[in-house]
């Protein structure tokens, strides 16, 4: 099976209080070899990038309600009268609320939807194929 990756760079902003944010430059990630999950790294280009991996169906269900718990929350909202994805990340270093221009995340995901469709993650990863062969190895 062919590898395919999608990424999108964009600007987030790091919001720091409810009149201040600043300017993040990420980049959004999915690989069909990981097809579950989507990569996300802030401050690329920088000496320290941080990068996260979460699953793709919250930031799916994230563009249309609030959905998540623990480490990683994300809810859809406006800001300065454009639409938004807001994700709050937890981790021992510390918390943050980042927001996403809705329309950039959404185009993305439709992206990563074309090429692997819901319900169709576990057979890229060939389970069923690895499996069975492992079954038929002990017959």
């Amino acid at each position: 099976m062919e590898m395919t990756t999608v990424e999108r760079e964009l600007e987030m902003r790091l919001v720091l209080s409810a009149e201040q944010s600043v300017s993040v430059p990420a980049r959004l990630t999915y690989r069909t070899s990981d097809p579950y999950a989507v990569h996300i790294v802030f401050h690329i280009g920088s000496e320290h990038p941080v990068y996260w991996t979460f699953a793709r169906e919250l930031l799916v269900e994230g563009v249309f309600r609030p959905c998540g718990y623990g480490d990683v929350r994300i809810w859809p909202s406006k800001a300065n009268g454009r639409s938004v994805v807001l994700m709050a990340l937890s981790s021992p270093d510390g918390d943050a609320l980042l927001e996403a221009p809705t329309s950039q995340v959404s185009a993305w995901l439709e992206r990563t939807l074309g090429v692997v469709a819901p319900g169709t993650e576990a057979e890229r990863l060939g389970i069923d194929d690895g499996l069975a062969a492992l079954l038929s190895a002990e017959a």
